[in-house]
Order: structure tokens, then C-alpha cells, then sequence
């Protein structure tokens, strides 16, 4: 009558032992599954996410700031610019924005930069003109690069003229002339009417009182301005510093 006994004992203590480790399987079965969904949430979420970034107006572009137009107009640099509303920020191509507004021939240099949630920031550099050459169309202003980059019907205000015949930063008259510029003290350059040259070694400037100044090539400018401030109190309508340690007044 005990054997049958033990028999079921043993059977309840298996069925025991076989409950906990079933509720233990199922319990990390939860954990995992738990987690795996977890995953799959947070991966669905970044992707989502990357889409509305990348493909989607979500945030894209709503604005495009101007800074430095001063005879340009913002609506021209947007224009150059061709940033079409809505374009995914994070996907512009700064580099063909940026060579598209540098291409506008008054604009010196151009800075392009993203600001979240959605503008875009355009800094631009003017060009400053040195002079105006006269030509049959108009007067072409002169960047101190040597660069035309614009046509005016008329002289431009309190800018000298610059007698050269085709400008350009590869000629070496204009190269000359434009070397002479931007090495003139203040002093001098205020007082500037006209700069000529058929080469890179005859600049000639013309002051106000038609005194008329032999300056040779650009090299050594600033001596020789220094000399000719002083050259300039003696009474004379050509002065000659080309050679500045031997100039001359007549």
C-alpha cells in the first residue's frame, strides 16, 4: 500500500517543480518580448523621424534671411539663392547656394548657414568700388581685385576715373592701377581725380588742380606716396616719384 503512495508523491513533486520553472519561462518570455517591441518602437520612431527630416517639410525651409545688401536688394539675393520653400534643411546644398549668390557680380563673398527650425542665412560682402572706367556703354566700376562687376549711365559720386582700355584682374594696367589705390593713404586718395596707365610701369594720378603725378608701377606706393605728401607743399603741376629717391617737381 506505500509504493503507490510514493509513486504519487513523486509525480505531485514534478508537477510542482515543473510550474515555477514554467511561470519563470513565461515571465522572461514578457522581458523579451517587452523588449523586442521596445526596439521595434524606437526604431520605427527614428525612422519616422529621419523621413520627416529628410523627405518633408517638416523642417523645412520658411525663411531666407538677407545680411549686407546695400545697393542689392534682398529679394535679388533670394533669387541668386533659388531656395525653394519648404526644401529639407538638413538636405540644401550649401555649396551650389553659395556659388549661386557668389556668381551675382556685386557680391564680393557670401556666407551660407542653416538655423534650425527652418531659415536659411545669407551674408553677403559687396563689392566696393576703386574707380570707373569709361567706356562706350557707360561707366564700369572697378573693385580693388580689379574686377568690373557693374555698369552705371553715369560717373559714380566720389569715385576717381580710371583711364584704362579694356579693365581686367589679368591686365597689367589695371592690375597697376588698382595696386596704386589701395595703397594711397586716405590723404591722398581723397584728393584723387583720375588714374591712368597703358601698362604695369606708367600709372599716372591726377589730383585736383590738374597736378598730375608720375607714379611709374605700383611697387614701393607707400614710400612713394610718402614722398610726394611732402613733394606736395611746393608749388608744381608734375611731380615725379616713380624713382622716390629722386623725385622731382616741375
Amino acid at each position: 500500500m506505500s509504493a503507490p503512495v510514493r509513486g504519487r508523491s513523486t509525480r505531485v513533486r514534478q508537477a510542482s517543480n515543473r510550474r515555477p520553472k514554467s511561470a519563470e519561462y513565461r515571465a522572461r518570455r514578457r522581458v523579451i518580448l517587452r523588449r523586442r517591441l521596445v526596439a521595434l518602437l524606437t526604431l520605427l520612431s527614428i525612422v519616422g523621424l529621419s523621413y520627416g527630416v529628410f523627405f518633408t517639410p517638416l523642417l523645412g525651409v520658411h525663411q531666407v534671411d538677407v545680411h549686407g545688401a546695400v545697393v542689392l536688394t534682398d529679394d535679388e539675393v533670394r533669387r541668386a539663392a533659388a531656395i525653394e520653400p519648404g526644401s529639407p534643411l538638413v538636405r540644401l546644398d550649401l555649396a551650389g547656394i553659395h556659388e549661386r549668390v557668389a556668381a551675382v557680380p556685386r557680391v564680393a563673398a557670401v556666407e551660407v548657414e542653416r538655423q534650425l527650425p527652418g531659415t536659411v542665412r545669407l551674408l553677403i560682402t559687396e563689392r566696393v568700388p576703386v574707380g570707373s572706367v569709361k567706356l562706350p556703354d557707360g561707366f564700369h566700376l572697378v573693385d580693388s581685385t580689379g574686377k568690373d562687376y557693374a555698369v552705371l549711365p553715369a560717373a559714380a559720386p566720389g569715385v576717381p576715373e580710371l583711364v584704362l582700355a579694356a579693365p581686367s584682374p589679368t591686365d597689367p594696367a589695371t592690375r597697376a592701377v588698382v595696386g596704386v589705390l589701395n595703397d594711397l593713404p586716405e590723404k591722398l586718395r581723397a584728393d584723387v581725380v583720375q588714374v591712368s596707365a597703358t601698362s604695369g610701369a606708367d600709372v599716372k594720378v591726377t589730383l585736383s588742380g590738374n597736378r598730375v603725378v608720375k607714379w611709374g608701377s605700383s611697387d614701393d606706393t607707400p614710400r612713394k606716396a610718402a614722398v610726394l605728401l611732402v613733394l606736395l607743399s611746393r608749388e608744381g603741376t608734375t611731380y615725379d616719384v616713380s624713382a622716390p629717391l629722386l623725385p622731382t617737381v616741375s
